[in-house]
Parts: C-alpha cells; sequence; structure tokens
C-alpha cells in the first residue's frame, strides 16, 4: 500500500476571464490529487490527513472513496476547508492564492502508526509549511523513513505561503536524509537552489525534475542523467499534472516491487526511461481536460 500524506482542499477555479470571472469549486491539494491519481491506476492507497466536517471536506471523501483510496485513518475537524483560488494565463499554467487561516488540515497530528500494509509515504506541497500540522508531516516523514519504508518528497512551492525562504530553504534540506524519491519541478528547483547533484549527496536515490512540455529528467546517485521528452497534447490547464507524475512514479514502480531506495537506486537507464514516458503520459493527459483530473489505468496503458 501507498500511504499519502498531506492536504485536501477546494480549488477554486475560473471560468471565464477577468478578476470577477465565477468561480466553480473542484476538489484539490498536491497530496489529495497524487492520492485519487494513484486510486485511478490501481495501486492500494490510503489517505493520512485531517479534513473538515463541512461539505467541502464531506465532498473531498467522497473523492477519494470514488478512486479506491483508503480514508479510514483520515482525521476530521469542525474547522472549515482550505480554499486556493486558482488563476490560469493564457498558456494553461496555473497559480493560486489560499485561505488558509484556522482550517481542520492545519492541525494535523501524526498517527500512532501507519496501516500494517504500507510499503511507500507520499509527502509535499502546504502540508510542509502551514504549522502547526508542517512539524506533525516531518516528524511523520523521519518515523516512515526510520522504519525502511520507501519516502517521496515533492516540495510543490507555493512562495506566498512561505514567509521565511531561508529559512524553508534550510528545513528543506534537513528532510533529504529521510528522502528516498525527490521530485520537483524545474521552477521549484530554481527557487530552492542547489542542484539535483547537491540533494542527492544529501539522501535520495533519485530525483526527478519535470519541465512541462519539454518532458522529464532524472538524476541518479550513479551519476546517471536520463530524459523523455514531454507528450504532445492541447493543454487546457495544468491543475494537479504535478500530482499525478508523482503519483504515476510511485505507480510504476509499486508494479514493479521497485519501492525500496535500495531497487530504486539499481534502475537503469532504459527502466528509468520507460518510467518517465509512463508519467509524461499520464501528466499529459491530465493537462488536456479542465482541473485535476488525473487517469484512470485503462486511459494509459501497460508500463
Amino acid at each position: 500500500m501507498i500511504v499519502v500524506a498531506g492536504e485536501a482542499l477546494i480549488d477554486l477555479v475560473p471560468q471565464g476571464t477577468g478578476a470577477l470571472a465565477s468561480l466553480k469549486p473542484a476538489l484539490g491539494g498536491g497530496p489529495y490529487n497524487t492520492a485519487v491519481a494513484l486510486g485511478r491506476l490501481g495501486s492500494p492507497t490510503a489517505f493520512c490527513s485531517r479534513t473538515s466536517h463541512d461539505a467541502f471536506g464531506e465532498a473531498l471523501l467522497g473523492g477519494l472513496r470514488r478512486a479506491g483510496v483508503d480514508v479510514s485513518g483520515v482525521q476530521r475537524g469542525t474547522e472549515p476547508t482550505t480554499l486556493a483560488v486558482a488563476t490560469v494565463d493564457e498558456s494553461g499554467s496555473a497559480a493560486y492564492s489560499f485561505y488558509v487561516e484556522g482550517t481542520a488540515d492545519r492541525l494535523f497530528t501524526p498517527p500512532a502508526q501507519l496501516p500494517a500494509a504500507a510499503r511507500a509515504v507520499s509527502f509535499g506541497t502546504c502540508s510542509l509549511v502551514l504549522e502547526p500540522g508542517a512539524n506533525a508531516y516531518e516528524e511523520l516523514m523521519r518515523a516512515a523513513a526510520g522504519q525502511g519504508l520507501f519516502t517521496a518528497l515533492d516540495p510543490n512551492i507555493r512562495a506566498g505561503l512561505i514567509p521565511d525562504a531561508d529559512a524553508y530553504r534550510a528545513r528543506f534540506r534537513t528532510w533529504l536524509p529521510s528522502v528516498s524519491l525527490l521530485k520537483l519541478s524545474e521552477e521549484d528547483a530554481q527557487w530552492l537552489g542547489g542542484t539535483p547533484r547537491d540533494w542527492l549527496a544529501a539522501g535520495p536515490s533519485a530525483v526527478v525534475i519535470t519541465r512541462g512540455g519539454d518532458g522529464l529528467t532524472v538524476f541518479t546517485r550513479d551519476g546517471g542523467e536520463h530524459s523523455v521528452p514531454g507528450e504532445k497534447v492541447d493543454v487546457v490547464d495544468t491543475i494537479g499534472a504535478g500530482d499525478t507524475v508523482n503519483a504515476a512514479l510511485l505507480h510504476g514502480l509499486y508494479t514493479q516491487d521497485l519501492l525500496s531506495p535500495e531497487a530504486l537506486a539499481g534502475l537503469g537507464a532504459d527502466e528509468w526511461k520507460r518510467l518517465l514516458r509512463f508519467a509524461a503520459r499520464a501528466a499529459a493527459i491530465t493537462c488536456s481536460r479542465a482541473g485535476a483530473e488525473p487517469p484512470y489505468a485503462g486511459e494509459l496503458g501497460d508500463l
């Protein structure tokens, strides 16, 4: 089983142009999208988070259940659901502003234990920024790594939520010894500073960089660097594309029984390119439709 830990929120997506365009609520949040994508691909998945008892919170849990995701470990609270207002430019790229004060997901506490079937835990996005929950997710990351579980991290930087950029960058570096697979966008990599080789030296077995329509590149600890081009598609928007990449990578590793740092370090160029091409196809499908709507297994074909 793959456990995805992090926030679930509501994206308010503009329908039309202009500052006063109507907003359509959509289920979202980086970890949430990753969990839904994994469920749709067919990997046994559980979600580890804290959601509201409000109508948005119920809708978020409903979306996870429809994707086949185990929600038995989700904590609940009376606080409201986090809202993210999306702005989509002419190229389909999305930016966000957030309404996070006093929301349910910020009060997450580490579970006493993860599911017995857990083989991997995925982390990322707002949940590792907003206190007090950020400390709790960080504690869970270190505990999972200490138990020998495969850990994946997508920082998915939302700079508007980070009050002290230098402090966050320093904190990010402290996570790396507990990370098996680091995935981040080209923009996130530039914001964080450093290089994939620097990050590999600190802990991960591999670093995957997404480059939008230009494809994906993986850097491995043995000095390897392997790239695949992006899949050509008419882009509606990019909401959830990076989260779909996370899910596709984890799903591919799960189906090949490669969810361990040692197995990841042993992948060769051909195996990496096959996995990256699978992730690129999955992300392209997500980009071809509005909102975070990751593909189902039947839409992708075999790895």
